[in-house]
């Protein structure tokens, strides 16, 4: 490694630790138990945002987004908005390819929403089914996030769905995104999603979680919540 790129990712170490807000990463800590709580300096989500912000804007980061894996769970979350803010679709997809293997966290994966997407959501959809396949669980998690946040409204296809309702998988971490994604898609496509719930096409927990979900949303109307109540099954 280049003395200033080992220069720039200790400065980057030591902005970090300089914002450290202990009651919020004690806090914080207990919100992730996936990580190590040693891992995590407590920088106040604002804070790292602002801060992704001016490194991409010097354009002073590549060494920063090459030093994997971090050492701390906020690197990974400023890596995150970093990558989130790449204007450049090519660029912004070959960093975020980089980086998915080694999102280990629900938070790092669920708050990296890169902007360019919108404008690129043919090219998105084919990585979206390479993603899905994944084994890697924030992988797989990540995609799913993606279907439910760029193609649940005029981008719509019944066949994404049936993408979703193909995860089979032990873990809580894609369980519970496959629960929030039913949820979600039932309160902005009710007609197409409800079969999936009537015919019991997720495993037991996620089918009633997924109901939890929807039950707890405005969006879905009492009469709705009602039914969708009724549908409850009894896990095993």
């Amino acid at each position: 490694m280049k003395k200033q790129d080992k220069q720039k990712i200790n400065e980057i170490r030591e902005r970090l630790l300089s914002m450290q807000d202990t009651k919020y990463r004690d806090f914080q800590a207990k919100l992730i138990p996936t990580v190590e709580a040693d891992s995590v300096i407590g920088v106040r989500t604002p804070e790292l945002r602002k801060y992704a912000t001016e490194l991409i804007r010097q354009g002073d980061y590549d060494a920063f987004l090459q030093d994997l894996p971090h050492k701390y769970f906020d690197e990974n979350q400023l890596h995150a908005f970093i990558v989130s803010g790449i204007r450049d679709y090519e660029k912004c997809m070959e960093e975020l390819c980089h980086f998915l293997p080694y999102v280990d966290n629900w938070a790092t994966c669920d708050q990296m929403s890169p902007k360019v997407f919108k404008k690129h959501k043919t090219e998105l959809l084919g990585q979206v089914k390479e993603w899905i396949k994944s084994d890697e669980t924030y992988t797989a998690r990540f995609a799913i996030g993606m279907l439910m946040e760029h193609f649940l409204d005029e981008d719509f296809d019944p066949e994404f769905p049936k993408m979703v309702a193909k995860v089979r998988s032990e873990e809580y971490y894609i369980n519970m995104m496959i629960a929030w994604y039913f949820a979600t898609a039932l309160a902005k496509q009710y007609d197409a999603i409800l079969p999936y719930i009537e015919e019991k096409k997720l495993n037991a927990w996620t089918h009633n979680k997924a109901i939890q979900k929807s039950v707890e949303s405005y969006r879905i109307t009492p009469e709705q919540k009602d039914y969708l109540k009724s549908l409850k099954v009894k896990s095993k």
